[in-house]
């Protein structure tokens, strides 16, 4: 019986190389699955490629509306930046597509389970905690177990006649519709400034004179429509990745701790994350208590690392979901971002579940706050902090 092995493929160097790796090394019969996540990549072409390979069969399957729903909306609900700055796009996206794989690996009966991933990155990670929790089949990962590096690849793919991009002997590329990663070449000098046509999202030079605003309105933590016009949930986040990226906003540079425990430089265009997330955030500061806003921000640290970390089924995470989900239900309103030449603000924001209330919070002569309360409290409130003081002070004359 000939031994069948699927393999998510994006047409790219690594998932090209482990075809033919699969087809040579390991005498399968290869079957190719593309998802669609949003990589603005042209389909028919990734199928041509595929078959010119020699693959048995390619499935496209578009996802787009079900990561936007099932995966980036859940992310904005929970404010989700992994060290408070990389906005989790391609983290979010391999669940789904390891997801999408296994669909097609019980139709198609195979005996193996293949990816692109390599021995050093996170993605790794993802696809096998994925691909295991709903599988018991082998995986097949020959970048990382035959521990080939970039140079080896290309020089694989040269012998193949493998085709690959210019930009890909440059740099390695993953995008979807939540962001763009940027890495490899010169970007692993932390001190080398990433070169201006690494960007496609985002624009670096002449920049508009004028600000531009953009008004998101929430149901529930859930964008639902910009500048007063409702939108489908893939246009939504393309109309406001558009938009924040005409104007310089959406670059992330960092240095970034990898599962694996590398300190990497990371590379990022996520404008419309940017911007949907610190309007999010924005929002529950106004709708929920101080004590909500607190601990939130524990729950959502923990969220994004989860994510990062590949343990999208790990039941802590359902866990956190369900407390996200209840705090979101007075998230509604809308709030408004100035944009101008790669800087990002909230200028202005407005919900009927606002705790804001102006009558209490004016210093003019309508203020129905008793400043005389007030006295008491502070004396109340610092009472600990003001007496270990003092016996410090004591204490310290002593000696």
């Amino acid at each position: 019986m000939t031994e069948r092995g699927i393999l998510a493929f994006s047409g790219g160097l690594d998932t090209s190389v482990v075809v033919k790796y699969l087809q040579e090394e390991y005498d399968m019969d290869v079957i190719t699955v593309t998802v669609e996540v949003g990589q603005g990549d042209d389909q028919k072409k990734i199928e041509a490629k595929a078959k010119k390979l020699g693959v048995k069969k390619h499935y496209n399957i578009d996802a787009r509306k079900e990561f936007v729903e099932n995966y980036i909306f859940p992310s904005i609900k929970a404010n989700a930046l992994y060290q408070k700055k990389y906005c989790l796009a391609t983290a979010l996206a391999r669940p789904l597509i390891a997801e999408k794989v296994l669909e097609i690996a019980r139709k198609e009966k195979v005996t193996a389970l293949a990816h692109g991933c390599s021995g050093k990155g996170n993605d790794q990670v993802r696809f096998d905690i994925t691909l295991r929790s709903g599988s018991d089949l082998p995986i097949i990962a020959p970048i990382r177990d035959k521990n080939l590096d970039r140079v080896t690849e290309l020089e694989f793919a040269k012998k193949h006649g493998i085709e690959i991009d210019s930009i890909a002997k440059r740099f390695s590329i993953d995008q979807n519709l939540w962001g763009r990663a940027i890495e490899g070449g010169v970007l692993e000098d932390p001190y080398s400034e990433p070169p201006d046509d690494a960007f496609i999202w985002v624009k670096t030079k002449n920049l508009s004179d004028k600000p531009t605003y953009l008004e998101i309105r929430f149901e529930k933590g859930i964008p639902v429509a910009v500048d007063g016009k409702i939108l489908d949930s893939i246009k939504l986040i393309e109309h406001v990745n558009k938009k924040a990226g005409d104007v310089g906003i959406g670059i992330v540079d960092h240095i970034e701790d990898r599962v694996v425990g590398i300190k990497s430089r990371e590379v990022y265009e996520t404008p419309g994350a940017i911007c949907l997330i610190e309007a999010h955030a924005d929002l529950e500061k106004m709708v929920h208590t101080k004590h909500e806003n607190k601990f939130k921000s524990i729950i959502d640290d923990e969220w994004a690392y989860l994510a990062y970390s590949g343990l999208w089924q790990d039941p802590l995470k359902r866990d956190l979901d369900a407390f996200i989900e209840v705090s979101q239900k007075p998230v509604s309103g809308t709030v408004k971002l100035k944009l101008f030449k790669g800087s990002l603000r909230v200028v202005g924001r407005k919900s009927e579940y606002s705790l804001y209330s102006h009558k209490i919070a004016t210093y003019g002569t309508e203020s129905t706050f008793d400043q005389r309360l007030a006295k008491g409290f502070v004396e109340l409130w610092g009472i600990q902090s003001t007496e270990a003081n003092k016996l410090q002070k004591k204490r310290s004359s002593k000696t």
